[in-house]
């Protein structure tokens, strides 16, 4: 177990995955570097569903790639489990929203799920790890099937299935219901906490949809700005399992939901 310190009260934090300290990224620009986030800190739990929500333009895709070792901060320090991130980190997996680039398309469902894997361990491995792993996606009958036979929502659980094979730690999580249609992306969203409560993998979820943060979060983290800001994290203590009727019209949903509403506002025009 990993157990980092916190400088304000001297106390152990158990199970930090994540951590950055007043982080700053800035990217090359024709007209010189361009500050896209500034003066970002956030941790990440093992185990947790921390969503980050912002509109877009903000940075949310920058800080996801920072945490996968993709880009670099000029200012602060960034650690996955205690250790500062220099490349992409083991363990961690990205799934992007664009599902349609981000699949083979001439390859079958079980020889995409099987891409991280191949070359790394044993084929009769694999074999066990891709049938898992399209099992808890509810794709094993399509084990045969290309990514052009598929839906969209299927299509974009095939490519967590990709992720899941290899077993991670976390999941990083740009967006990836963004381009389905309403009735699609709630049964994905269910599908992801179903999948994360059996597997324990840790989750960033980023969004612009305030209400997917609320029900998907045990945290949510405000991000406003240009550069992007951390305005405000805020705890989400809603009941599980989460029910996508019963849980967005209890109170205290609604309550989070107004209170995401007017932190983006209010930073937005402050």
């Amino acid at each position: 177990m990993t157990v980092a310190c916190d400088a304000r009260q001297g106390a152990p934090i158990p199970d930090l995955v994540f951590s950055c300290r007043d982080v700053s990224v800035a990217l090359p620009h024709k007209d010189g570097p361009r500050r896209v986030l500034e003066g970002i800190s956030l941790d990440l739990f093992r185990g947790e569903v921390l969503t980050i929500v912002g509109p877009s333009g903000t940075g949310k895709t920058t800080l996801i790639r920072l945490l996968a070792g993709l880009t670099r901060s000029t200012r602060g320090t960034v650690t996955v489990n205690d250790r500062p991130i220099d490349g992409p980190p083991d363990g961690v997996v990205i799934v992007f929203q664009d599902y349609s680039h981000a699949l083979l398309q001439w390859r079958t469902v079980a020889r995409n799920v099987a891409l991280g894997l191949e070359g790394r361990l044993p084929r009769g491995e694999i074999h066990e790890r891709v049938g898992e792993a399209l099992r808890l996606v509810r794709l094993s009958a399509h084990a045969d099937d290309h990514p052009w036979q598929l839906s969209g929502g299927m299509q974009q659980r095939l490519q967590i299935a990709r992720a899941l094979a290899v077993r991670p730690a976390v999941l990083l999580m740009d967006e990836p219901f963004g381009a389905l249609d309403a009735m699609t992306k709630a049964a994905l969203q269910d599908e992801l906490l179903r999948v994360r409560e059996q597997t324990k993998s840790s989750v960033v979820f980023v969004t612009h949809d305030i209400e997917e943060a609320v029900y998907l979060g045990d945290r949510v983290a405000v991000i406003t700005g240009t550069p992007g800001r951390i305005g405000q994290i805020v705890d989400v203590d809603l009941p599980k399992p989460r029910d996508q009727i019963v849980t967005r019209q209890l109170p205290r949903f609604l309550e989070l939901r107004y209170r995401l509403h007017h932190a983006i506002g209010q930073t937005e025009h402050a």
